[in-house]
């Protein structure tokens, strides 16, 4: 009975406790890709680790390595690695010997191919612990094998190994979890077919490295000195960085398929950022709450836009893919090895605050860490020499969270010592000596309270702990890897052809790589030079906003993002302009989907916009109510007015629902509008108005061969749409032609046809109303992207 034999030993060397407390049961650890690197490297380390750990604890185990070798090539590859095990520098050799002898003695091989063999292993495991009279507790499966096996792994688990009734059964999942959102719902929902989700544990090893596992116990233990400064009114930014000297070399194939986004900032540092800004739960021992803390965090975040990103490449990248994947000579590869990415979050604690998640494989130093650095009002008046002799408040005030590597060379946590002195557990974190000869951001150590682990563990060796002990809040859950994804995903999409910037690697890069924040977006600091640049085919994004004319009226056009981002700052700067010259500003909207990209654009990126004098108006509405989804307020409302602080009395919602009555003539409600608009708007000119163009030729609600609205006076009126919801509110073509601007935007192959038709033809407003827009006595403009003038 090799299993009894073992636990006799190990009762002779007295680390195993008394028969009555060994009646926890029997736990078996399936180890698939027993073979592979990431097993070499860590898992069996980890596993040993956690055998040494819990061999008191009164649970038994067994641990069996899988892979698809057979049987006796894969058991000497696999003992090969067992053997190379080691203990603590603190453990005693003696026990260290006897329960290294014992865990080689419970661990065994096998072929694990196909369903026969998946049933073989749990009848092995099933008459185990019958001839050993043990209770089975539970069973653990750790997929180090890629994601495309998942699927074919879990049906054989669900079908011919579970664990009987009363044990639980534990999967552990390795990244990638994905590609973007549609590979992860795709790989989740198969996942689901076969496990609970409760059994699922995705490893993010990030959350098991020391520094990021005690963000949320640090922030609780110094709940109330954080608490009123861990906001927007103290906090300057907040920064998360990974950086490597080591490059992609012999690992080309992943990474041209996921690159530093998917393989870093998607996970490891959107882990810690979430960690840093989640609203801290009352208990943060309690996984479910963390778990939901994490995920409303992450659906807080502004969307990203390619603006928020700087890409970068190192030189020797693509001769390398050229190499190792045999591409053609010539072969440019767009695939970023570096990014720096500026995020924001619309919850109030965070709002206006940026957020820096940087990563890149050969840069100048290999260090990881999460610094949140607080803004500084003070001035001080002594010399630099006085300031220096002390814990001046001038000094810088951070708080860093240091994952390792780096001039530290060890996880720690660092707080200025003009800030406060940190609470501590001294079980664990012991305080560190305050040396004056290493600096860290340009400070000596001597500035800061510095803590390190009483004992460094390995990341992979402190998430097989948790996962044992069953802690789901250092695992990554089906519905935070989605979220994570739908908040990635736009942004890779939108980079997915953009040309990085080329970097020679190391300490050559020098301040190639700097960038700052610029119109709510980044930017590289410095221009690229010439002689890093490669040739390559042109490409959308390497052409420029042009301005020209279309029908007589100037025109700017350029790629979406591009005239979006053109378009709201030309909004901006008359809206500026407007509240220098009268002190208001008096801006009308119309509806669709064009104007949302716009809406959001000037929510996020804009704070420099005079809302509090600006006038909201609509050009025009659906007869629908104002909470209705299909309401062009409502719409106007979500994307831009709940982000912004436009004064609740400047903002005039078309009157559609008056008297529980959806544009009943006699309600008056277009009259009212009208009303409204001369009482307050001077002359009944807009100073600017916005429209967009059907495929239809119509514009604001002014539909062809319409009997009313466009011509006449300057009013409001009701209209009829020859699609649902067919009754609408709109401004008369006469009152839009009073504005002192009025911008058109025009987006989307889609309305390439209706383009190039008013391109060609004169003033027909009964049979194209928006050729009737034609400003008396202001300037008309038209923003027309690249697909819909060129198709």
């Amino acid at each position: 009975k090799m299993l009894g034999r073992v636990l006799c030993t190990v009762l002779f060397v007295g680390a195993f406790p008394s028969p009555a407390e060994a009646s926890q049961g029997h736990i078996s650890v399936v180890l698939l890709g027993a073979t592979g690197d990431l097993a070499k490297k860590y898992l069996w380390q980890g596993l040993f680790q956690l055998y040494m750990d819990q061999v008191s604890s009164g649970h038994s185990f067994t641990f069996h390595g899988a892979a698809l070798a057979a049987l006796e090539p894969g058991q000497r590859l696999m003992f090969d690695v067992l053997k190379k095990l080691s203990c603590a520098p603190d453990e005693a050799p003696n026990r260290c010997a006897v329960l290294k002898d014992q865990f080689l003695k419970l661990s065994q091989y096998h072929q694990l191919k196909t369903a026969e063999n998946y049933t073989a292993l749990s009848r092995e495991i099933e008459t185990l612990l019958r001839q050993e009279g043990l209770r089975e507790a539970g069973r653990i499966f750790y997929f180090s094998v890629p994601p495309f096996a998942y699927t074919e792994i879990a049906r054989h688990i669900n079908s011919s190994c579970r664990p009987p009734a009363g044990a639980w059964l534990r999967v552990v999942l390795e990244k990638p979890f994905g590609h973007d959102l549609h590979s992860a719902q795709q790989l989740a929902t198969e996942l689901a077919g076969f496990f609970r989700e409760e059994e699922m544990y995705r490893v993010d090893h990030y959350l098991g490295k020391q520094a990021v596992a005690h963000i949320l116990p640090f922030r609780d233990q110094n709940r109330q000195l954080l608490d009123p400064i861990w906001n927007r009114h103290h906090v300057e930014r907040v920064e998360v960085v990974l950086k490597e000297t080591v490059d992609a070399k012999g690992r080309t194939s992943f990474y041209e398929q996921y690159g530093v986004i998917r393989d870093v900032l998607q996970n490891h540092l959107t882990e810690a950022l979430t960690f840093l800004i989640m609203e801290l739960p009352a208990n943060v021992s309690s996984a479910q709450e963390v778990v939901q803390h994490k995920l409303q965090a992450l659906q807080a975040l502004w969307g990203l836009e390619r603006s928020s990103a700087v890409l970068g490449q190192y030189q020797a990248y693509s001769s390398q893919v050229q190499e190792e994947l045999q591409e053609a000579r010539g072969h440019v590869s767009t695939t970023p090895t570096f990014a720096g990415v500026l995020i924001h979050s619309d919850s109030l604690r965070w709002e206006g605050v940026p957020f820096l998640l940087t990563s890149g494989k050969a840069l100048d130093e290999r260090v990881g860490y999460a610094r949140v650095l607080f803004k500084n009002r003070a001035y001080c008046t002594q010399s630099g020499t006085l300031r220096d002799a002390g814990h001046s408040q001038c000094k810088p005030k951070q708080i860093i969270f240091h994952f390792g590597h780096g001039v530290l060379n060890t996880p720690a946590v660092l707080v200025s010592r003009n800030l406060f002195q940190p609470a501590m557990p001294k079980d664990s974190w012991k305080e560190a000596e305050a040396r004056s000869d290493l600096h860290v951001f340009g400070q000596p150590l001597s500035d800061f309270y510095m803590y390190s682990p009483v004992k460094e563990r390995d990341a992979y060796s402190v998430l097989i702990s948790h996962i044992y002990h069953g802690r789901k809040d250092f695992f990554i859950t089906t519905e935070n890897l989605l979220a994570s994804w739908a908040f990635w995903t736009p942004l890779l999409d939108s980079t997915s052809r953009q040309p990085p910037r080329l970097y020679p690697g190391g300490v050559e890069n020098q301040h190639l790589l700097d960038f700052e924040m610029v119109s709510g977006g980044v930017a590289f600091t410095l221009a690229e030079p010439a002689e890093l640049l490669s040739p390559r085919g042109q490409m959308p994004s390497d052409f420029r906003a042009i301005q020209s004319k279309f029908r007589q009226s100037p025109l700017v056009s350029a790629w979406a993002e591009d005239l979006i981002s053109r378009l709201a700052s030309d909004m901006e700067e008359a809206a500026l302009r407007s509240v220098a010259r009268s002190g208001q500003f008096h801006l009308a909207l119309s509806g669709g989907s064009s104007p949302v990209v716009l809406f959001q654009r000037l929510a996020r990126h804009h704070h420099g916009f005079p809302w509090r004098h600006t006038h909201v108006w609509l050009a025009d509405e659906r007869c629908v109510p104002l909470t209705d989804s299909e309401s062009n307020f409502q719409g106007l409302h979500r994307h831009l007015l709940q982000h912004v602080r436009v004064p609740y009395f400047n903002i005039h919602p078309m009157p559609v629902h008056l008297r529980r009555r959806l544009c009943v003539e006699e309600d008056r409600g277009a009259e009212l509008y009208a009303q409204d608009i001369a009482a307050l708007v001077a002359n009944a000119s807009f100073d600017l108005v916005l429209l967009g163009v059907g495929t239809d030729g119509h514009t604001a609600s002014l539909f062809p061969r319409a009997e009313s609205g466009l011509d006449g006076a300057p009013t409001v009126l009701l209209t009829e749409s020859p699609v649902k919801p067919h009754q609408r509110m709109s401004l008369s073509l006469p009152l839009i032609n009073r504005a002192r601007q009025v911008f058109v935007l025009v987006l989307g192959r889609g309305k390439h046809d209706i383009t190039t038709l008013l391109s060609r033809v004169g003033h027909e407003p009964s049979k194209w109303p928006i050729s009737g827009v034609s400003p008396s006595s202001g300037q008309l403009v038209w923003y027309v992207d690249y697909e819909a003038l060129l198709g």
